[in-house]
């Protein structure tokens, strides 16, 4: 059986990484005021000065919790990911994933100018990349891998579907079409990407009979 870290889709990283267990609501101000601005200046024009302006907060209650610009950053994104909500629960693996699907198109295209810049950023900030990998793309893995192991549950693909791979083709391409080639996700896109990839991937193996 392949092994599949957080395969349960539960949170693995409550009290981990940059938003830990919880956060007061001024906090969450701030990630919000910090996405505000990072969408008119970019990631190298930021500054935690820009963003405790807009949020009418101090420095040291970010410095607080986000010692640096990066780590700042890479939270307010792993938040929007969180509050975006659970992973839908349609009722079946195809309805999942259209809905999913959905969900990270519309964030891609709320974010992708911003999303752009911090990647290219991250090439030249190595804390940033390793921040993005730890907080805010598990998180969205969490969110696919709960999604498969519902439909493992409910009997409509077998566990050794589920791979280390899988979970990224999803919004990996979905990010890579619009952020390297700037092409319209549309919703034939996703019915295409979910019907003639995920779905034949990950059937190919017979379920268990219960």
């Amino acid at each position: 059986m392949t092994s599949t870290p957080h395969a349960d889709g539960g949170r693995s990283g409550a009290g981990r990484g940059l938003l830990g267990p919880s956060l007061t609501p001024r906090e969450e101000e701030l990630l919000a005021a910090t996405l505000e601005v990072l969408a008119e200046t970019g990631y190298d024009n930021l500054t935690v000065d820009k963003v405790v302006a807009r949020a009418h907060a101090s420095k040291t209650t970010v410095y607080r919790r986000w010692p640096s610009k990066a780590e700042l950053v890479c939270a307010a994104f792993a938040h929007q990911v969180r509050d975006s909500g659970m992973p839908p629960d349609t009722g079946s693996l195809r309805g999942d994933l259209l809905q999913l699907a959905e969900m990270i198109a519309r964030a891609s295209r709320l974010y992708a100018r911003t999303i752009a810049g911090i990647l290219a950023a991250s090439s030249r900030t190595p804390r940033l990349r390793e921040l993005l990998v730890d907080d805010l793309y598990r998180d969205r893995r969490d969110q696919v891998y709960c999604v498969l192991r519902r439909a493992v549950g409910r009997g409509e693909i077998a566990q050794e579907a589920i791979s280390e791979d899988i979970w990224d083709v999803l919004p990996g391409y979905i990010s890579f079409r619009m952020l390297q080639h700037g092409r319209p996700v549309t919703a034939e896109t996703l019915r295409a990407l979910v019907d003639e990839v995920m779905m034949p991937s990950l059937t190919r193996h017979a379920p268990s009979s219960r």
